[in-house]
């Protein structure tokens, strides 16, 4: 493994929250690389340190100590700023609760991060209905999200998430809002993107989701406690 093959880099972190004289420690020294191409689950109990983690690896929070590499860029050394533009360009997050604006359609949902991206209307427009192509929704793309059901919703997420086309997908609970089959067709969806080449990492409690990542880190306590490939990973199918 080298540098260049290395979407997530992550040295000796630590994270400690300050509330007056008291510390809590969230982090407690974490260190693991995620290589481009690869899908990991992050599991551990409500605690555990996963949250933050997820929150580092994002670009929301900053480490206390330790160092922290996206896609070959020391994140630790960047100003709020340049945080913002990393965000922008190199991430694309999917979360529990959809956060799509209520009012716009698909297709104007999807292209948002494109506006701030400085993209004429034509081109966010073109883009956008092409990222909703891909994820099954060609023909949804003037819905608004009241009119889609929720499985719907969170594709159009996921579309959003990638109409940048981030070195790294983060997926905070995404099936947290779903039912279990429409849970199944959206971690289908994951392991698409995953075999098309996507780096993918899902923050998780669910072990029959997490089943789907092809390895699971599992933190305890602010510390990684195993760190394994996943039965995909070894050629069966999840349960």
């Amino acid at each position: 493994m080298n540098n260049l093959t290395r979407a997530i880099d992550v040295r000796d972190v630590t994270k400690v929250y300050r509330n007056g004289a008291m510390e809590v420690p969230a982090l407690r020294g974490v260190s693991f690389v995620i290589e481009r191409g690869e899908y990991v689950a992050i599991m551990g109990p409500s605690g555990s340190g996963k949250s933050t983690l997820m929150n580092i690896i994002g670009c929301l929070d900053r480490l206390t100590e330790g160092s922290y590499r996206l896609d070959g860029t020391d994140v630790s050394a960047l100003d709020d700023n340049q945080l913002a533009e990393i965000r922008l360009k190199k991430l694309g997050f999917v979360f529990q609760g959809f956060n799509l604006l209520a009012r716009t359609d698909a297709v104007k949902n999807v292209a948002l991060p494109l506006f701030y991206a400085g993209l004429s209307a034509r081109e966010r427009n073109s883009i956008a209905g092409a990222r909703l192509a891909d994820v099954g929704l060609g023909d949804r793309g003037h819905h608004k999200p009241q009119e889609l059901s929720g499985g719907q919703q969170q594709r159009v997420a996921i579309a959003r998430a990638l109409v940048n086309n981030p070195a790294v997908l983060l997926a905070d609970e995404p099936t947290g809002n779903l039912d279990s089959t429409t849970s199944e067709e959206i971690m289908r969806l994951f392991g698409d993107l995953n075999a098309g080449g996507r780096t993918i990492i899902m923050v998780t409690h669910d072990e029959e989701v997490a089943s789907h990542a092809k390895r699971i880190i599992r933190l305890r306590d602010g510390l990684i406690v195993s760190d394994e490939r996943s039965a995909v990973a070894a050629g069966t199918s999840p349960r």
